[in-house]
């Protein structure tokens, strides 16, 4: 690859000044061979496998990283949605399913394993079931462990029944885990439309169509992409979006030389890049301030979804052009606790919660790290699922919730959850309740939309 010299200069200056980064390499393993009438023997294959397979991914990434001098943030794996796994199971074994999961990512230096999952779309079998029953304790005693439930499609509608138990786990593993403010929800999300190939937490899996083994990368630069649009500030329209997809076109290289190189090392196939613009807590590595940028006030006021429309666009656009193999979500997140900009739109009473709603209609992924009060009903939780699912089906794209009801809380008060899920304001939700919706169960019917053979 010939790389001229303005275009290692210019790498050197994303990565020192602009925090570029890759967010995560994710191995993704499959566990169907691991399958066993014995609990036990299962048990000891599934620990077996992850510990070999992944033996030298934390190894090898730190070594790329430093040769290349681009930071990797995470290394993770998914695995085999654990409740294919589970149909003989008890609750009890589920939960220690969990901890030797745990209990490997430990051992490998892993920050997360995702894959404690059930796609529960159009019904719930007994690995399911036995997987949701086990799922407020799991997330409640495992630190690494992330779990994602798929209770939507477009091709199938709404599993009612299942969004119902999922706004009653919710609340348990907040009540299980009230001293952390409720962690243990930052590592469940549920999905409308979940793709198989996600490489971020807490929604990845590897989904029945993978291989074996494979490398998926998710890269992220918000600092790179408002840094590019400061350079530029009497651009209109048109030409921002320019300046986006030729800095999404950059980022993207940059992170599948990256994994392609951890891939071939491993000599593991390498599978998709993420183009996501996922935002930290640092100093200038906001998405929302990428549209404040685009010439918004304050995150939230009029214009911000056109705005963000915009920006998705134009990322989709760029890294499309620079990666034949662009997969996962590949869009703009906006995880309020992540996103410094995103936290002062809601304390400045610019953002609220049916903004954020309106929001994921032209982003990924959803409502994402938003910390409600914990007065906040299971059934009110459920029915932000079912509205989150709908705007999915309808769509036909990728949303979901990761909302953490922090019991104690009220709104206004800030929490902190640490680390890169980092803090936020409580949220307040509508005070009228949804109960018997949500009590009706059954199936919402798949839409129109659906019907594409």
């Amino acid at each position: 690859m010939s790389i001229a010299i303005d275009e290692m200069i210019e790498t050197i200056r994303m990565v020192q000044m602009e925090n570029l980064d890759i967010r995560t390499v994710t191995m993704g393993i499959s566990l169907k061979d691991c399958v066993d009438s014995e609990f036990e023997k299962m048990n000891e294959k599934v620990f077996k496998k992850i510990t070999t397979h992944a033996a030298r991914l934390k190894e090898v990434a730190e070594q790329v990283s430093k040769e290349f001098g681009i930071p990797i943030i995470n290394k993770r794996i998914s695995i085999t949605p654990c409740a294919e796994l589970l149909g003989n199971a008890t609750t009890k074994q589920a939960v220690e399913l969990a901890k030797t999961l745990d209990k490997a990512a430990k051992q490998l230096g892993i920050d997360f394993i995702g894959g404690f999952s059930a796609l529960v779309h159009k019904g719930i079998t007994k690995g399911d079931q036995v997987l949701l029953d086990a799922l407020p304790e799991a997330l409640s005693v495992t630190e690494r462990v992330c779990s994602s439930i798929s209770v939507a499609t477009t091709k199938t509608g709404i599993n009612m029944d299942a969004v119902r138990i999922l706004g009653m786990i919710i609340k348990d593993a907040a009540e299980r885990t009230k001293d952390q403010n409720g962690i243990a929800c930052a590592k469940l999300v549920v999905f409308c439309n979940p793709v198989e190939d996600n490489p971020f937490m807490a929604g990845a899996f590897h989904g029945a169509g993978e291989g074996e083994t494979v490398i998926n990368v998710g890269v992220s630069g918000p600092g790179v992409v408002l840094n590019a649009l400061k350079r530029y500030p009497n651009a209109d329209l048109g030409e921002i979006s320019e300046i986006i997809k030729r800095t999404a076109f950059k980022i993207t290289r940059a992170g599948e030389l990256i994994g392609r190189v951890v891939a071939e090392r491993l000599q593991v196939p390498f599978g998709i890049m993420d183009l996501s613009l996922a935002p930290t807590n640092a100093m200038n590595d906001s998405v929302a301030e990428i549209l404040e940028e685009i010439g918004l006030e304050r995150v939230g006021t009029h214009g911000t979804i056109a705005a963000l429309a915009l920006m998705n666009d134009a990322v989709k656009k760029g890294g499309a052009m620079a990666s034949s193999y662009v997969g996962g979500l590949s869009g703009a997140f906006i995880p309020v606790s992540e996103d410094n900009c995103m936290i002062r739109g809601i304390v400045d009473g610019a953002l609220t919660f049916s903004k954020l709603e309106a929001m994921t209609c032209v982003c990924s992924v959803g409502l994402d790290m938003i910390a409600i009060t914990g007065d906040a009903s299971a059934a009110t939780i459920s029915a932000i699922i079912a509205d989150e699912a709908a705007i999915g089906m309808i769509n036909k794209k990728t949303t979901a919730v990761r909302i953490i009801p922090v019991p104690g809380k009220k709104e206004g008060d800030m929490v902190e959850f640490g680390g890169l899920l980092g803090r936020a304001p409580v949220i307040g939700v509508n005070p009228f309740h949804s109960d018997k919706l949500i009590q009706r169960g059954g199936r919402i019917p798949a839409p129109l939309q659906a019907l594409t053979n």
